[in-house]
Order: C-alpha cells, then structure tokens, then sequence
C-alpha cells in the first residue's frame, strides 16, 4: 500500500517561512513526477510546483521566485521550501506523485494533506 505522508505546514506570520516535506512509503519501484497543489477555503486546487525524476521544475506565477520544490530520490520526497509568505498562501498543502510499484503500473496518488495559515 503506497502512501504520501505530508509535515511541516503550521501558522506563520507574513514574510515568513515554511518548509513541508511529503515523505512516500510501501514497497516502491519508481517514483516519476511529482507535484505540490492547494487548496484555498472556497477555492479550486491549484498547482503550486513540479518536479521530474530528473529534478527540472516548474512554478505557478504567483509562487515563483518564492517557493522551492525539491526532492531526495533516495528517501522517496519531496520538499517545497516557501519564503516571503503572504496571507493569499493560505491554503491546505497536499502532495501528489506518480508512483509505480513492483506490481502496479504508474498510478497517481494524493497526501492528506498540511495546512499553512500565513497572519499576523
């Protein structure tokens, strides 16, 4: 049974700095992109970053030049390292990946999710 397991969100007040860490386990054969949404109380997920199982990155707009993504191939997670947070990053935080295991092909999975509250 794969799983995504998320940490690190909190409260933080503006201009501050999280970082989350979505940690996948079970018996994993290949890990290929991976990605960071959230959701907004009231608004649609969105995609905040991406990376491939080669490390090339991709951003939404209102992120870049903020937020990092990163990974560890060898501990199966990945990282967003945010920065300069505003009270508009306010959201829950969740993980996804495309995961294959030994006896599966690629399928995509979601973490439960950590929330972030960016105020003073």
């Amino acid at each position: 049974q794969v799983q995504l397991v998320e940490s690190g969100g909190g409260l933080v007040q503006p201009g501050g700095s999280l970082r989350l860490s979505c940690a996948a386990s079970g018996i994993i054969f290949r890990i290929d992109d991976m990605a960071w949404y959230r959701q907004a109380p009231g608004k649609e997920r969105e995609l905040v970053a991406t990376i491939t199982s080669d490390g090339n990155t991709n951003y939404a707009d209102s992120v870049k030049g903020r937020f990092t993504i990163s990974r560890d191939n060898a501990k199966n997670t990945v990282y967003l390292q945010t920065t300069s947070l505003k009270p508009e990053d306010t959201a829950v935080y969740y993980c996804n990946a495309d995961i294959k295991t030994r006896w599966t092909p690629a399928k995509n999975y979601w973490g439960q999710g950590t929330q972030v509250t960016v105020s003073s």
